[in-house]
Order: C-alpha cells, then structure tokens, then sequence
C-alpha cells in the first residue's frame, strides 16, 4: 500500500500548501436575548467639565447622565 508523504516535497507545492485558505465553516454569532431594562456598560467620552457638573452631587452621577439623556430623547418629536 502506497502513502502519500505528509509533507510535499516539491518547494513550490509546499509554499502553496502553506498559503492555501483553510475551509472552516463559520461559526454562528450567539448573541444574548436582550433584558428588558438592563443596563449595558460602555465607554464614553464626555468633556470635563459635563462630567464634573454631574459628580459635583455625589454618588449617583451616571443614573443622572442616563435621566439626562433619556429626557432628551423624549423631548425628541
């Protein structure tokens, strides 16, 4: 019984083998049912002086950005 060698012995054949696309099948994207309510966490960059203006009362301060924000939303027609 004959085996093919694992390793192809021409150079040319060896560098194409190395560059040949891989068939891999795509996994599927498992994304979360979204919570009704829930709050994400995110990085946003806001000037200092915003960001001073909503600490300035203490604990609390990204609850009073979001009321901010949501109040602006609903302002919206």
């Amino acid at each position: 019984m004959a085996t093919t060698p694992r390793r192809p012995s021409n150079p040319i054949d060896a560098a194409e083998a190395l560059f040949k696309p891989l068939k891999r099948p795509v996994a599927p994207i498992n994304e979360r049912p979204a919570i009704p309510n829930a709050k994400e966490l995110v990085s946003l960059k806001i000037d200092r002086d915003i960001l001073e203006h909503f600490q300035q009362e203490g604990s609390g301060w990204q609850d009073r950005i979001n009321d901010a924000l949501r109040m602006s939303i609903e302002k919206k027609p």
